[in-house]
């Protein structure tokens, strides 16, 4: 493992909607619910989480599925859709006044998905295909890959490659897990420091790397008491960004509830997590 831009500052300067930016030295969180259950759900988590961007002065950006397509069964729920989706995540961002992100599955979603979402994320299945990859960088919005369960964290330039010679250079990289053995993953956060000396900013996705892949039989399975803790070694690793997926009652989430955050704990761990920030950080 080697690379000679690894400790170089990190620099970027990412704007969204609402007056909010993503910039280095700023530590941002990503939150929200795994699937849309519902427009009135969606926007009453949503207008909770504002309320705690603004009591804690954390950049905070809105994060919910309009479609999981990955799902492990075909019988679990999936989403609203895109049309539907959009129309939600459209409402928190104008009527709530959070910038917000989604999963694009299809390269076709790229450019509708575009004109609601702050952030195209790409699922970590799906972070080596080009058509998508490309589709999602000429949209011109920031574009979220999360690493591969099965990629290596040098792996990833050629993934950035695909976008940045699409004209895009806007680019966030999430580290989510790696698989080791079934349905198990494990973190190395030596990832952390390593994609950042690629130079974009990388964000630790806690409550996914904390997740048991088909351990549930039909559905994934999760141990969520361990997300916070991998949230707070991401940071002190260098992380510019959180992200974690969060509910008020997780145990009656439609989709991830076994590694979701308590939505009551946020406030904590978010204080917690700026501190950490603080004191890694070079003033």
């Amino acid at each position: 493992m080697n690379q000679e831009n690894q400790n170089e500052e990190t620099l970027f300067h990412y704007p969204l909607s609402n007056g909010v930016a993503l910039r280095n030295g700023h530590l941002f969180f990503v939150a929200g619910p795994c699937v849309i259950e519902g427009e009135g759900p969606a926007l009453h988590l949503a207008e909770k989480i504002k309320k705690l961007a603004d009591a804690t002065g954390a950049t905070l950006v809105f994060k919910a599925s309009y479609d999981k397509a990955n799902r492990t069964s075909v019988r679990s729920f999936r989403g609203p859709g895109l049309d539907d989706g959009l129309k939600v995540l459209a409402k928190v961002r104008d009527e709530i006044g959070l910038p917000v992100l989604s999963d694009v599955h299809e390269a076709d979603h790229a450019q509708p998905a575009a004109e609601v979402l702050d952030i195209l994320q790409i699922p970590a299945f799906l972070c080596r295909q080009t058509d998508l990859l490309v589709a999602a960088a000429k949209t011109g919005k920031v574009v979220n890959i999360k690493k591969g369960q099965f990629l290596a964290p040098w792996d990833m330039i050629h993934t950035i490659e695909k976008v940045t010679d699409s004209d895009n250079d806007k680019i966030l990289l999430t580290e989510r897990g790696s698989s080791f053995g079934y349905n198990t993953l494990v973190t190395d956060f030596r990832s952390v420091p390593f994609m950042r000396g690629y130079g974009y900013p990388v964000v630790m996705d806690c409550t996914h790397a904390v997740q048991v892949p088909g351990g549930q039989g039909s559905i994934s399975g999760g141990n969520s008491e361990y997300a916070p803790v991998l949230a707070k070694a991401g940071v002190a690793a260098g992380a510019d960004g959180v992200f974690f997926e969060t509910h008020e009652n997780p145990e009656e989430a439609l989709s991830d509830g076994p590694n979701m955050i308590p939505f009551d704990e946020l406030r904590d761990l978010i204080k917690t997590l700026l501190e950490i920030h603080a004191a890694v950080t070079p003033s």
